[in-house]
């Protein structure tokens, strides 16, 4: 099940808007198929995604901390596989 949040472009915008907080989140190409999941702290990854060209697209949820965001990242993977 993929993550219940819109789709957003992946630019400066969308890292700008991203909590400085834990979360997962999506990354996929420009039809929106998932192309990698990760966790962190939103922005800070966000940031490296795009730098690195790593996606066209993005969304993602918050997390309370860094483990449960974690958790949640890999409860999704295996739901994906």
């Amino acid at each position: 099940m993929p993550l219940q949040k819109p789709w957003r472009d992946l630019d400066r915008d969308a890292v700008a808007s991203a909590p400085d907080r834990p979360g997962v989140y999506e990354l996929a190409d420009a039809s929106g198929t998932v192309q990698s999941i990760g966790h962190g702290v939103l922005r800070d990854e966000l940031k490296t995604a795009l730098a690195y060209s790593d996606g066209d697209r993005v969304r993602w949820t918050e997390a309370h901390t860094l483990d449960q965001a974690r958790e949640i990242a890999t409860d999704h993977r295996e739901r994906l596989e």
